[in-house]
């Protein structure tokens, strides 16, 4: 298990850019998968991005199609910490995010594991 706390969310106009971060704790930081999903009011929780580890110095992506080529997914391993880049940001992209970690990569695509509290993401036209 880790914990996991959420910062970066606040309110944008259609088009900027936020960063998330997710400060992670624990003994096994490294060899978790951790990832990003999103829920908007009155729907599901969604799957938005993951990374892992598969070597000292190579790493492993995964994103919704919605997000690709818009947010970007990084993990700083030193700072036991995970970004999420979102740029171009649209109406849509609003919602809570929230942050995943998880030792099976399966899981961390798809419903995820631990869990942040969640930050708020507003986007306006």
């Amino acid at each position: 298990q880790v914990q996991l706390v959420e910062s970066g969310g606040g309110l944008v106009q259609a088009g900027g850019s936020l960063r998330l971060s997710c400060a992670a704790s624990g003994r096994t930081f490294s060899s978790y998968g951790m990832g990003w999903f999103r829920q908007a009011p009155g729907k599901e929780r969604e799957f938005v991005a993951a990374i892992k580890w598969i070597s000292s110095v190579t790493s492993v992506t995964n994103y919704a199609d919605s997000v690709k080529g818009r947010f970007t997914i990084s993990r700083d391993n030193a700072k036991n910490t995970v970004y999420l880049q979102m740029n171009s940001l649209k109406p849509e992209d609003t919602a809570v995010y929230y942050c995943t970690a998880d030792p099976r990569w399966t899981k961390v695509k798809t419903i995820g594991g631990s869990w942040g509290q969640g930050t708020q993401v507003t986007v306006s036209s």
